[in-house]
């Protein structure tokens, strides 16, 4: 990136993680030379007690509607229209849900300085022609520009409340890298850097499928002995698939924040897993507790399996895939909850 003087950032998202990730990008603007001190922060509009979302947050510098009781610097501003909030910037940080990523780059792409760089913090895939497209590599396809991600064990309430963790920001080159690591880490928010790009936002997306399983679990009240299988299992599952349909990984990448913690985060602490423990336990539906349980935000793991499944399916592996496969029948198929324990008992040792 050619950019001379301080370089503009813009957020692209708002909900809790989003709005975590802004409490330190904001700070980080206001204390590094190398950024522009004004961070745009597009933020899709809604009307809270009758005011616009847009407006409380650049009144009383909270999302009160995302990340309750949490100061967002008063340098963030928030902007409703992500045409407005991208003039200028050199560095755009996507983090809003999987599904409306095309939709954004489509609107922003005759808008953006044709030497910007983005990163990555979304967790999920495209389905594109049978085949699956990294959110990396649809924001690149429509914007031309380059891609990096970053993924951890970042649970967004923690995180905000500046609790200690590590994550991983996966690059395409060592200076793209020095740049973010500079714009994102905290005293308590340590970052990796690797040049493995692919496999950090591998780990990112596929966990989420992982994770629902571990609720699955939860469900049906069998434990942390089952569920640490269920961990193992996915783990391995995850590998597999990274290196059967990405040849540029790296297997240490999965020992990284990005990847088996994240995974046992997830597993333990994240919506996917509690969403799917009250999948077993009320008999509702994925699309129901959704809406129930999670404030508008999206739910990833049902559908990064439904995802996996046309890939897998199109290429006859899904056998070689027992637990991803199973995840996705419960959820979308009626296949019973208690079948999810046969695929455990029959599951191959090693992959």
């Amino acid at each position: 990136m050619s950019t001379a003087g301080p370089k503009k950032v813009c957020i692209l998202g708002s909900g809790n993680w989003g709005s975590a990730i802004a409490r330190i990008v904001g700070k980080n603007a206001q204390e590094h030379d190398a950024f522009d001190t004004v961070v745009n922060m597009w933020v899709f509009e809604e009307m809270i007690d009758g005011k616009k979302l847009t407006e409380i947050i650049n009144e009383t510098h909270e999302n009160v509607k995302y990340l309750k009781g949490y100061k967002i610097p008063e340098n963030v501003v928030a902007v409703p229209e992500a045409k407005e909030a991208v003039k200028g910037a050199h560095i755009l940080i996507f983090v809003l849900p999987h599904q409306f990523v095309e939709r954004i780059c489509l609107g922003i792409k005759d808008t953006i300085e044709k030497d910007a760089m983005a990163i990555s913090l979304i967790k999920g895939m495209i389905i594109k022609d049978k085949g699956l497209q990294l959110i990396t590599e649809v924001i690149k396809e429509h914007l031309n520009i380059e891609v990096n991600c970053l993924m951890g064990a970042n649970l967004a309430p923690e995180v905000a409340a500046g609790y200690f963790c590590e994550t991983t920001i996966g690059c395409r080159n060592a200076e793209a890298g020095k740049i973010m690591k500079k714009l994102f880490e905290a005293q308590y928010f340590r970052i990796v850097v690797v040049e493995d790009a692919t496999t950090v936002e591998l780990c990112g997306a596929l966990k989420n499928i992982v994770a629902v399983g571990a609720g699955i679990i939860d469900g049906l009240g069998l434990g942390d002995n089952t569920k640490a299988a269920i961990i193992r299992l996915g783990l391995m599952e995850m590998v597999a698939f990274s290196q059967a349909f990405y040849h540029n990984t790296e297997t240490a990448t999965f020992l990284e924040s990005c990847g088996v913690a994240d995974l046992i985060t997830t597993c333990y602490g994240g919506r996917n897993r509690r969403v799917a423990e009250a999948f077993v336990r009320t008999g509702k539906s994925i699309e129901e507790l959704e809406k129930e349980m999670l404030n508008g935000q999206k739910l990833q793991g049902p559908q990064t399996a439904e995802e996996i499944n046309i890939m897998l399916t199109s290429k006859n592996l899904t056998a070689n895939y027992p637990l991803f496969t199973a995840i996705y029948n419960i959820c979308y198929k009626g296949l019973p909850a208690t079948d999810l324990i046969s695929c455990l008992h029959d599951h191959p040792v090693h992959m």
